[in-house]
């Protein structure tokens, strides 16, 4: 049986899905003799809405016990994971990935299990749709008005392109930077990569 990334992630999903998580993104890394299997997870929609009802009421996030979420708590971290929902992926997953033969050819390899992150990856639509409103940075496959690389606050999804609005963060001072320039429009296949910019 060969590696088949896709069905790894088809997988991981699965597994995710029993526990109100999501694959956000796997990355691989690794020859024949030790190979690293790194999935970034996260709260499924499901249970960020459930989570979000509890902050909007005042009540614990899980059993009684728990303190109340804190008031003041971005929505945006509710699809933030415990320790606890590492593990208990971490365990079903491996276990699947044996039984089922997904990491063939060797048996030595590492299974990383996290968060994306405050500066986490952005890599489809629905990730820019959710995220609308927050600071991204962004590189380019081409140039856009003479740039590859932007920061800014993504304002609106228009067609096939962001627009960012730039007089939300100081931009750099390279010669091909035009002061002028309040917004641009990018167009999601130009994206090449894109990742949120933690707000404190």
């Amino acid at each position: 049986m060969a590696f088949d990334l896709d069905q790894i992630r088809s997988a991981a999903q699965r597994v995710a899905a029993s526990h109100g998580l999501d694959v956000v993104d796997i990355e691989f890394q690794g020859g024949a003799k030790h190979r690293l299997l790194r999935i970034f997870i996260e709260k499924n929609a499901a249970e960020r809405a459930r989570l979000a009802e509890k902050l909007a009421s005042g009540q614990p996030a899980g059993g009684d016990s728990e303190e109340p979420l804190p008031a003041n708590l971005n929505p945006v971290h509710l699809a933030g994971i415990t320790h606890d929902d590492c593990h208990v992926f971490s365990t079903d997953f491996g276990t699947l990935l044996d039984v089922e033969d997904l990491m063939p050819g060797t048996a030595e390899y590492t299974l990383e299990v996290s968060s994306p992150g405050l500066d986490r990856r952005l890599t489809s639509r629905e990730d820019y749709e959710r995220f609308m409103g927050s600071l991204v940075k962004m590189r380019t496959f081409e140039p856009v008005n003479g740039n590859r690389h932007w920061q800014g606050r993504l304002t609106a999804i228009e067609g096939n392109s962001l627009r960012l609005d730039l007089t939300a963060v100081k931009q750099g001072k390279g010669k091909q930077k035009k002061a002028a320039e309040v917004a641009v429009q990018i167009d999601l296949a130009n994206v090449e990569k894109a990742n949120l910019v933690p707000e404190f």
